[in-house]
């Protein structure tokens, strides 16, 4: 690290007291020792003394203080520095929630906003050495006691209204859905620094004419760490290179900028599209510093661009989004913090969850208002990946006091500070006000005026005009129509299917546009997971500590274990309480499949060519903590049933089967990419387990960003009533099966329709059997954690949502139909150390099978 800037992330001292009272000595037995500094209640789980699996602490109840002692900075006399235009500077990259600093006992900084970073001149008060820093976070309850004026609406997920004076997140503090342990603290970096904090490197790249223009803006410290006032002479250029290719730009010094400008021109540039769309093409940038001579003195890394132009249409109450002028119907789920208790990760471990969306056909994710902005590589790591990104800025459901001046300030500080960081990120498609604010509103049964409101209808797109232009914005995630949260215009919180127990009919019938969130289901998690829940296996789905970690909105009769329960119900035809008491264990395999098989559903009928729909983001990504939660991951990113679905119904190139009543079942095919393929359509239906009563297969030529229709009847040649439609006499078939496949005879895609429900009757048994195969390392990868397994599952019956349970692998698939006949290759991932041995198991069958080894 430069001698010019230093992290004070160790040797921190913490103590809880009392609201109001004072710090306590330091030479005080109060005083912790925590090895890095973090949140209090991370810092407290880091040393042992708590964790969520404990019983709930209000972190909100205390005063939190933190004490460190350090030396300054080398070479920091006050005639030094003034010599080279410096100082010495604390920076506080982000304090939870309301914050006092003192530094060698003078008050130095107050805080009010965890989304708002702060630099502190302490020239004059910092000593050679011996100093001490002082920061105490006060109890937010207290604070929340002070007498305000009512919101104008209430707002059912947090227990306290009056939250929406503070700039805090909602995460910790929402009793219904995440874990009780709220944010209190330093959550991001202290520093200490010989200067303050310069202006950002603008990297700021657009699409013109055809040609790639990138304009930059580079503060002279970025160059050199220890400029001073007078930037020397010195030839500063802007490199791009991207395979092979290289193109270098002088920029002019700009001396009441003090910083280094200009604009780069890149003909015929390699465009940055959503993967599923194309490639995520990137620019390597690199500043070059070249002496008087010429000679090349320095090359310093300044990030990558992406050129791609965005634009969203709103007309006629539509809202889709187009990248490089080609609609993208945009999936995902709502990303939440991989910690909830610091709010934070590693760029190991973001890099590899959105590599997780990406494999699984998502193309988009929502960092929503009720969480925090994510940190520089988070979004990063969606630049690479090609996943766009619906940014909300932080606020959620609440009458948020905008009329307040002080808090107004607050607003606009953070806004500025968050959208200079992110503004340069291919990856950012949209900017939204807020989550929901409105649809409470109006849901809260406040009157029309009420729902527009000048925080998020003037001052944030104000803002957003002037700092980033170029990307769009959006009042708020549940925006148009005559209601806020309408289906069939603008955005919205879709939960027809899902909260509100509507038929899967519904997500086609509602006329669904673009649904920034969507089917919440309370989601089973593997019986490895179930096994970190407080009681472990013995604990039942009616068991406190089950129901603890189960979301809900608070004060309503239900919960979403119950929405999970009724569509097993629905779609399996058991009753759910009677099951979860005579077998448990069975009960748990139809409420992943019911969940699964509701999500699937739905977006097979939004991808359908022809809807309006065009996008959906499910609630939510990956659990907080260990439970039935919202995620399709679990919190470590275990695979739940319903991930397994949505990985299926949403690659690139996928096969959907519609239901169009008397005209017949239509197979629809879909290639997002941009390479057409040449495919065949293989159809078969068969009953009775094993009897194929119809079949047929047509090549089929996908244009690249196509869509194909083929009515089953022209298919076939003749008509059948495989839809079970016109009802003359029996029904003709128990499942329909449509792929897609390549030369090569590999699946590309596939879909099952079942005319008259779910296949989850028990047989005796219907064949299964798996063997083990081909065991290999996976390619850049060394040891047993490394290790591939091919199993190949097969049946001689049509099997109904085949689960693999494999110790120490995790599948690339799984919760899969297989019909009768069908051998299908499963590629397992070595997770842990145990001995690979296991059984796979369909939901119509008594009768597992072990796996084999192979030959």
């Amino acid at each position: 690290m430069s001698s010019a800037r230093t992290a004070l992330s160790r040797g921190w001292t913490l103590c809880a007291t009392a609201p109001g009272a004072p710090a306590p000595p330091a030479d005080s037995l109060s005083w912790l020792p925590v090895d890095t500094l973090a949140p209090a209640g991370a810092a407290l789980r880091e040393i042992g003394q708590w964790s969520l699996d404990e019983p709930a602490r209000s972190f909100d109840a205390q005063d939190w203080w933190y004490r460190i002692r350090f030396d300054a900075l080398p070479d920091t006399s006050p005639e030094l520095l003034a010599g080279r235009g410096q100082g010495t500077w604390l920076h506080f990259d982000g304090l939870a929630t309301c914050a006092q600093v003192w530094l060698n006992g003078v008050e130095i900084l107050r805080s009010t906003n965890m989304f708002v970073a702060h630099a502190c001149e302490v020239t004059a008060q910092i000593k050679p050495a011996g100093n001490e820093l002082l920061i105490r976070c006060s109890a937010l309850d207290e604070l929340l006691k002070i007498r305000q004026p009512r919101p104008r609406w209430r707002v059912p997920m947090v227990a306290h209204q009056q939250l929406r004076w503070w700039r805090t997140t909602l995460l910790g503090r929402t009793p219904g859905w995440s874990p009780p342990c709220a944010v209190v603290g330093p959550w991001k970096g202290i520093w200490l620094a010989r200067r303050a904090p310069a202006q950002r490197p603008l990297l700021q790249a657009a699409v013109e004419g055809g040609a790639g223009i990138v304009r930059c803006s580079f503060p002279a410290e970025f160059i050199d760490a220890d400029a001073g006032p007078d930037q020397p002479a010195q030839r500063v250029q802007m490199q791009l290179r991207r395979k092979g290719r290289t193109v270098v730009q002088d920029l002019e010094w700009n001396r009441a900028a003090r910083a280094f400008e200009g604009a780069l021109r890149v003909e015929g540039p390699d465009l940055w599209w959503p993967h599923t769309h194309g490639e995520p093409a990137l620019y390597q940038a690199s500043i070059l510093t070249r002496g008087p001579d010429g000679a090349q003195k320095a090359v310093q890394v300044a990030g990558a661009v992406g050129f791609r132009t965005i634009n969203v249409d709103t007309a006629n109450g539509d809202f889709s989004i187009s990248v490089n002028g080609v609609p993208v119907f945009c999936r995902g789920a709502l990303w939440t913090p991989l910690d909830p208790v610091t709010l934070r990760s590693t760029p190991d471990d973001c890099r590899a969850a959105v590599l997780q969306v990406r494999e699984a056909g998502m193309n988009m994710l929502r960092v929503p208002g009720t969480g925090v902005y994510e940190e520089d590589h988070f979004y990063d790591a969606c630049d690479e990946a090609g996943v766009l990104i619906w940014q909300d800025f932080m606020f959620a459901n609440m009458d948020y006091p905008a009329h307040d001046e002080s808090f107004r300030q607050s607003v606009e500080l953070e806004a500025r500070q968050q959208l200079v960081r992110l503004r340069s990120h291919p990856c950012l498609a949209v900017l939204c006000g807020n989550s929901e604010a409105a649809q409470l509103a109006a849901m809260g049964g406040a009157p029309r005026e009420l729902w527009r409101m000048a925080l998020f209808d003037d001052l944030l797109p104000a803002i957003c005009r002037q700092l980033a232009r170029d990307i769009a914005y959006w009042p708020s995630s549940a925006h148009g129509g005559a209601f806020p949260h309408q289906p069939n215009e603008g955005t919205t919180s879709y939960f027809g299917v899902g909260a509100y127990l509507r038929p899967l009919e519904d997500a086609q019938r509602s006329d669904l546009r673009f649904a920034t969130e969507c089917l919440a289901f309370a989601n089973i998690p593997s019986d490895q997971t179930l096994g970190r829940i407080p009681g472990g296996l013995a604990t039942r789905v009616h068991h406190p500590a089950w129901k603890a970690r189960s979301p809900r909105d608070l004060g309503a009769g239900w919960d979403f274990d119950d929405v999970r329960d009724h569509y097993l119900r629905m779609l399996c035809d058991e009753d759910p309480t009677r099951l979860r008491s005579s077998n448990h264990d069975r009960y748990l395999t139809l409420g992943r499949m019911a969940a699964g098989e509701a999500m699937a559903s739905s977006f097979s009928q939004w991808r359908r060519p022809g809807t309006a729909c065009s996008g959906a983001m499910v609630l939510m990504l990956r659990d907080l903590w260990a439970g039935a939660g919202w995620g399709v991951l679990d919190d470590a990113g275990g695979p739940k049933a319903a991930w397994y679905y949505l990985k299926r119904s949403m690659q690139p190139i996928a096969i959907l089967v519609a239901d169009e009543g008397l005209n017949g079942l239509v197979i629809h095919a879909i290639n997002e990419t941009s390479q057409p393929e040449a495919l065949t359509l293989e159809f078969s239906a068969w009953r009775d387990g094993n009897v194929q009563v119809a079949r047929a297969s047509q090549p089929i030529a996908l244009e690249a960003r196509g869509t194909t229709s083929i009515a089953v009847t022209q298919l076939l040649g003749y008509f059948e009533d495989l839809g079970y439609a016109y009802r003359f006499g029996p029904m003709p078939c128990e499942a329909i099966v449509a792929s897609l496949v390549d030369k090569d005879g590999h699946i590309r895609a596939q879909a099952f329709h079942f005319p008259g429900g779910l296949l989850t009757r028990l047989q005796g048994e219907v064949g299964l059997s798996a063997t083990v195969s081909r065991l290999h390392a996976a390619p850049g990868t060394h040891g047993a954690h490394g290790s591939q397994v091919w199993l190949d599952v097969s049946t001689r019956r049509f099997a109904s949502c085949v689960h693999i349970e494999m110790a120490g692998f995790e599948p690339d698939d799984d919760y899969f139909h297989l019909p009768p006949g069908a051998t299908r290759r499963i590629r397992m991932t070595r997770s842990d150390s145990r001995t690979g041995s296991g059984l796979v198991h369909a939901v119509n069958s008594a009768q597992s099978a072990r796996i084999q080894a192979g030959p």
